[in-house]
């Protein structure tokens, strides 16, 4: 088969592989919708995750189950997918504790273009299928179901590890994709005054149609003291930082009240440590918590999201504004991704 893989750092091209095998639990499936990701981008040109040679990327898709392993109960052959970017090990002593993301071992229940290939290849593997795979809803595209692999349920699972509860005052840091539903997701759970971080015009309007209250744009000075100004000096409830480098946890922690939580599903592609502001975290005795996640995976997580875009709560169709046609413009459109124009916010390939 053909796919679409990382050579090595910095190199991308096309290759062929061995179509994958399906094990008794598991399922091959081919795609009918792929969307880059800017963790792509951190992977192949930061060598976030270190050396890659002929590993097939993408982590983001919808597609068509072509078999199914002996033990799989709930799929066949035929059924329309959806496949989330985290496809944990459900059997694990990890996902048993909780944290089914880390099944196997930190960040491993994130297998795809990171242990194994990923699904920009005319067949890919799908592990535990009665577990990961999620039919497609009726009068759901698979364009827009494609950001329910990754960039919805990162954004949610912002929003949940920040505890947002209802008139929370909220920031977000970082409206691509991921912020936007970030916003979205916080606005669903009920903040009051909702500051997204941007300055991108389009990413911009998409915030304030996802809940936004307020904008903060890094151009125009500290985000730091915009948003102290903005709350009369009290600073907000709940942060979530879904972009920035190592310096932004120190913003978040200087803007969070006493007894504040920060939410952060940003991916550090690059850095060696984090800084934490001592005085602005009370010296270590501020109460405000820092918790950081990658998103679970999961059928029911994905059941569930879809179902918020079925039922018209969530539009996905702000998200998509470069949409490709045909398996060979994978590479355009993750070259797009790399070079971010300003006009984009998530380019997607129907197949």
């Amino acid at each position: 088969m053909k796919g679409f893989a990382m050579l090595s750092i910095g190199n991308v091209g096309w290759i062929e592989k061995e179509r994958p095998a399906c094990g008794p639990m598991d399922a091959i499936v081919r795609p009918l919708a792929l969307a880059p990701c800017t963790s792509d981008i951190h992977t192949v040109w930061e060598g976030a995750i270190g050396e890659r040679h002929n590993m097939i990327l993408g982590h983001e898709g919808v597609g068509e189950v072509v078999e199914v392993g002996s033990l799989v109960k709930d799929f066949k052959p035929g059924d329309k997918v959806i496949i989330p970017a985290i496809t944990p090990d459900w059997n694990s002593r990890e996902a048993q504790r909780g944290y089914s993301m880390h099944s196997g071992g930190m960040l491993a229940g994130w297998k795809f273009s990171n242990f194994k290939d990923g699904v920009f290849g005319e067949f890919f593997h799908v592990n535990d299928a009665d577990g990961n795979l999620a039919l497609l809803p009726e009068g759901v595209s698979p364009a827009e179901a494609t950001m329910l692999s990754d960039m919805v349920p990162t954004g949610f699972h912002g929003v949940e590890l920040a505890d947002v509860q209802f008139g929370d005052d909220v920031v977000v840091i970082g409206i691509g994709p991921v912020g936007l539903m970030a916003v979205a997701g916080a606005a669903l759970r009920g903040a009051a005054n909702l500051f997204a971080v941007g300055s991108r015009p389009n990413c911009v309007e998409a915030a304030k149609k996802y809940g936004a209250t307020d904008i903060i744009n890094y151009r125009d000075g500290s985000i730091v003291e915009q948003v102290m100004e903005k709350t009369g000096g009290r600073g907000v409830d709940r942060v979530i930082i879904a972009g920035g480098d190592v310096n932004t946890m120190s913003q978040a922690i200087s803007m969070l009240k006493p007894g504040g939580c920060i939410g952060n599903v940003n991916y550090l592609g690059s850095g060696d440590s984090i800084g934490v502001p001592r005085i602005e975290w009370g010296c270590g005795m501020s109460h405000k918590t820092i918790r950081c996640g990658l998103m679970p995976g999961g059928r029911v997580r994905m059941e569930k999201l879809a179902e918020l875009v079925r039922l018209g709560r969530l539009d996905l169709s702000l998200l998509l504004t470069h949409r490709f046609s045909g398996f060979e413009k994978i590479e355009e459109a993750l070259m797009l991704m790399r070079e971010k124009p300003r006009d984009l916010i998530k380019p997607v390939v129907v197949i």
